[in-house]
C-alpha cells in the first residue's frame, strides 16, 4: 500500500490545477469500477471512520462529489459525532430493546418471592401499581432469569350461548362445606354463596352447621336484597340438584323476579363459575387453616371476601380488582390479611 500512494502523492504535489482535475476524474472512475466489484455496503472500523472524517473535513463541501463509500448524509453524521441511532459515537449501548428498569424488576421479583404467583397474576398487580409499559412476556422473562417458574394454573370451562348472553344478570350458587373444630369435636359447617357471571361479585351467607330448608329459604331472601343493595341485577340463577334447594327456595326467588335453572347431575361445567370459586377460595385461603369454631370461620371468610373484591386482580375483568380503588403515586407497600396469607400491593397516596 505505501508503494502505491507515495508516487501518487509526489505526482499530485507537482501537478498543475488542470492536471489535478484530470487525475481526480481518473481516480473517481477507477474507484467506481473497484466499488462495483465489492458488496453494496462496505463496513469500516471506528479507526477507519475517524481517518475518513479527518481527511474529509479538509475537503469541505466538495466531499459530496467525492465520497462513495457511504452517502453524504451518513458522512455528515460521522462528522457531527452521531451514528444515526440518536446516540453518540462514543456510546456503547447494545442493540435491541432497552433493559427493563431495575425498579420494576425488583418489584416483580419481590412479588414472586413473597407470593409464588405466576406471571399473569403478577402482571395484574403491576397494573394496580400504575406500571403499564410492561408485557406478560417481559414479566415471564424476568422470572425465568431469576430462576422462578413463571407458569400459573388456569381454570377451564366450556359455556353455551345462554351463559354468554345473560352473563350480566345471570348468577350461580352452590354450597361450600368446611370441617370446623368445636368443643363437641369436628363439625361440618356450610355456607351458601352466589356469584355473578359477568362481574364475578360474590354474596356469601354466614356459616351454619344446619343448612335446613328454612335456612336456605332465608338465604334466598337475603340474596335478592343484597343484589339490590349492590346496584346489580338478577334475572336468572343456576344451581345443582342438591336436595337443600327446595321448591320453596325456587318460589321465593321467582317472587323476586329471578328464574332458577337446575343443572343435571355430574355436569360440573354447567355451573363452572361456582365450581371455580370454590376451588379458588379453598386453594388461596381455607386450605391453609385449622378452623376453630363458627366465629373463626366467618372471620376468615369475611377477610377473604374483602381481599377478593377490593384487592385481588381478576383475569376475567382485565386483571383489575372487582371494586375500583384509587391509585396512589407514592411508595409501593404491601398490605397483609390473615397473618400474611393474603397480600395486596399498592402505592401510598402522595
Amino acid at each position: 500500500m505505501p508503494r502505491l500512494f507515495h508516487p501518487l502523492l509526489h505526482i499530485l504535489a507537482n501537478a498543475t490545477h488542470r492536471d489535478l482535475a484530470a487525475q481526480i476524474q481518473y481516480l473517481k472512475a477507477e474507484n467506481q469500477i473497484l466499488r462495483s466489484r465489492l458488496p453494496n455496503r462496505v463496513q469500516v472500523t471506528p479507526a477507519e471512520r475517524a481517518r475518513l472524517v479527518k481527511l474529509g473535513k479538509k475537503v469541505g463541501g466538495m466531499i459530496k462529489e467525492l465520497i462513495t463509500i457511504v452517502t453524504p448524509r451518513t458522512f455528515a453524521r460521522w462528522v457531527s459525532g452521531n451514528t444515526g441511532q440518536g446516540k453518540s459515537m462514543a456510546s456503547k449501548r447494545k442493540p435491541g430493546r432497552p433493559r427493563t428498569p431495575e425498579e420494576i424488576r425488583e418489584i416483580v421479583l419481590r412479588i414472586a418471592e413473597e407470593t409464588g404467583w405466576g406471571y399473569t397474576r403478577i402482571l395484574g398487580e403491576l397494573k394496580k401499581l400504575g406500571i403499564h409499559k410492561i408485557s406478560r412476556n417481559t414479566v415471564r422473562n424476568i422470572l425465568l432469569a431469576a430462576g422462578y417458574n413463571p407458569d400459573s394454573p388456569r381454570g377451564e370451562g366450556t359455556w353455551d350461548e345462554f351463559l354468554k348472553i345473560h352473563a350480566k344478570t345471570l348468577w350461580a350458587c352452590d354450597l361450600l362445606s368446611r370441617k370446623v373444630w368445636t368443643l363437641g369435636g369436628r363439625v361440618d359447617y356450610y355456607l351458601l354463596f352466589f356469584i355473578n357471571l359477568e362481574t364475578r361479585r360474590v354474596i356469601m351467607s354466614p356459616a351454619t352447621p344446619h343448612p335446613d330448608a328454612e335456612w336456605v329459604a332465608q338465604q334466598a331472601r337475603n340474596f335478592t336484597m343484597a343484589v339490590e343493595d349492590m346496584g346489580l341485577e338478577a334475572t336468572d340463577l343456576i344451581h345443582d340438584c342438591d336436595t337443600k334447594f327446595t321448591k320453596h327456595f325456587d318460589s321465593l326467588l321467582k317472587a323476586g323476579g329471578v328464574r332458577t335453572h337446575r343443572k343435571g347431575p355430574a355436569q360440573p361445567n354447567m355451573n363452572a363459575y361456582a365450581e371455580r370459586f370454590v376451588q379458588t377460595i379453598q386453594q388461596e385461603c381455607l386450605d391453609h387453616f385449622v378452623i376453630l369454631g363458627e366465629k373463626h370461620l366467618n372471620h376468615i371468610i369475611g377477610e377473604y371476601l374483602v381481599h377478593y373484591h377490593e384487592e385481588r386482580p381478576h383475569q376475567a375483568v382485565g386483571n383489575a380488582p372487582l371494586v375500583g380503588v384509587p391509585l396512589g403515586k407514592g411508595e409501593v407497600v404491601c398490605r397483609e390479611r390473615l397473618g400474611g396469607l393474603l397480600k395486596h400491593y399498592y402505592r401510598k397516596a402522595a
